[in-house]
């Protein structure tokens, strides 16, 4: 006989080092799916806390403006299909809906699209105030449309014998890819001075940028938060290069529990809203199959595969996002993406804020709503009318109502999200008006912006107006473009 051809073995050994990387337990997605329904369905409770501020038609974000706001037809929305509250109401619905059904594992597929239907139609139509998880979670949910989330732990396993123990796809590869592309690309993001001097962790954790209390606390410990910083840049360059060049089971597990580690020490010093939660759950597909063995029983049955046409989609889908991805690495990476390609990712909403904390600026901010009333005092609207403090109010941005308004105050100064202050400020002043005594009522309000650097000595207070209600015209709007151009408040909006 003769001896089998060099290439036959080289792809025998390329097809096990794709099978061992990309293999997901279907216990694992399981997990995944269980903790992305509960997501959805908090998610969908907390949204609607602010449901006539933020998705009525006379709130802070009026569909005619949102709508010119994005611009390309193809970023789609359901929630801007229909111009009425109780439109908004049911695609908010729909998110919980199908977040409790995933949750439960029935009509799990059915309920996976329609979820990434509604939380894509609330992003869009909430722009402003949502954040990178925001932009996760409709990325996350796009993959889990081509995963078998419900071989086991669901109503729909118990309709079926032929269940699976495995799952090894184009689909798994997207996910596993998607998520490595996440970390890197928040890595390279992060090699410049503000990192690499050690001094990012301290200004991210402070409550006048992204940290709580606690946050603020270990912030203020330079031993800590210097070598913090450069662990944090490190792990995020080398831990998704090694998820998928070396397939081994003890090193994925340290990896899996370094990120788990990771979100939930953010979840304990940031206020970043879910954002935690969706990191942590997204790392629940990559543990691996000796870690579920020494939980639960392995179920019996082999992988499951995609059909053609599921594989074509979803691939052409991996196609777009890597060259995303690629283009954000490369020399061209602030130049707009190709038209087919923002098309495929408008469609598909697959746009990911790569840069994520990239840089941080060493300088302090907050906001404020200067509110005259008709009593005479001078009260903070946006912190529930209490005393006025101008500078770095007590609390920071943890003060205001939740890390949504914290988004949209953060980046409201920014000139494209300038067209959203008039609605937002006379919003909140009829808010106030509607439940306070005439005596009590709003005369004025203005929403201000300050920024101080913390590393140049007695450096001046830039303050600056972003809205008036009653409107006023332009005025302050010169003060604040200056700002724009002199510091670095777009790139510190995350």
């Amino acid at each position: 006989m003769g001896q089998p051809h060099p290439a036959a073995g080289i792809g025998a050994t390329v097809r096990r080092f794709l099978a061992a990387t990309f293999t997901l337990d279907v216990r694992g997605l399981a997990a995944f799916r269980i903790a992305l329904g509960l997501i959805l369905v908090v998610d969908c409770l907390l949204r609607s806390r602010d449901f006539s501020i933020m998705l009525a038609p006379d709130g802070i974000f009026p569909p005619d403006v949102m709508r010119a706001f994005h611009g390309d037809p193809l970023r789609w929305s359901l929630a801007l299909c229909d111009d009425s509250a109780w439109w908004g109401a049911v695609v908010l619905a729909a998110e919980g809906i199908a977040g409790a059904c995933m949750a439960i594992g029935w009509c799990s597929r059915a309920a996976t699209i329609a979820a990434w239907v509604a939380v894509v139609s609330v992003t869009r139509r909430t722009a402003p105030a949502t954040n990178a998880g925001d932009v996760w979670l409709c990325c996350m949910l796009f993959w889990a449309m081509f995963l078998p989330l419900a071989e086991v732990w669901s109503i729909d396993a118990r309709r079926r014998t032929d269940r699976r123990a495995t799952a090894c796809s184009v689909a798994t590869a997207a996910f596993v890819l998607q998520l490595a592309f996440v970390y890197l690309g928040a890595g390279l993001a992060k090699c410049n001075a503000s990192w690499l001097s050690g001094a990012a962790m301290s200004h991210v954790l402070s409550i006048h940028d992204h940290g709580n209390r606690l946050g603020s606390v270990l912030g203020a410990l330079d031993w800590l938060t210097r070598p913090l910083t450069w662990l944090v840049v490190a792990v995020e360059l080398v831990a998704p290069l090694l998820l998928v060049s070396f397939p081994v089971a003890r090193l994925r597990a340290a990896i899996v529990a370094t990120f788990v580690l990771f979100h939930a020490l953010i979840w304990l010093t940031m206020s970043v809203g879910l954002f935690a939660a969706i990191g942590i759950t997204a790392w629940l597909p990559l543990i691996p199959t000796a870690c579920w063995d020494a939980m639960s029983a392995r179920p019996a049955g082999g992988v499951v595969r995609l059909g053609r046409l599921a594989t074509a989609t979803c691939g052409t889908a991996l196609a777009v996002a890597t060259t995303t991805f690629l283009h954000f690495l490369g020399a061209f990476g602030t130049a707009p993406l190709p038209r087919p390609l923002s098309a495929a990712v408008a469609v598909c909403c697959l746009d990911q804020e790569w840069s994520m904390f990239g840089w941080v600026p060493q300088q302090e901010q907050w906001v404020y709503g200067r509110a005259e009333l008709a009593d005479g005092r001078v009260v903070d609207l946006l912190r529930g009318g209490r005393p006025l403090e101008r500078e770095r109010p007590d609390g920071g941005f943890i003060s205001l109502a939740h890390h949504r308004w914290h988004k949209l105050f953060w980046i409201l100064p920014r000139p494209r999200i300038r067209v959203f202050a008039p609605a937002t400020a006379a919003r909140l002043a009829r808010e106030w008006n509607e439940t306070h005594q005439a005596s009590e009522r709003v005369v004025s309000l203005e929403i201000r912006f300050a920024v101080q650097s913390v590393t140049i000595p007695d450096a001046a207070l830039q303050d600056m107006l972003v809205a008036a209600w009653p409107p006023r015209g332009g005025a302050g709007e010169g003060n604040l473009d200056r700002l724009l151009e002199s510091t670095d408040v777009r790139s510190a909006a995350r």
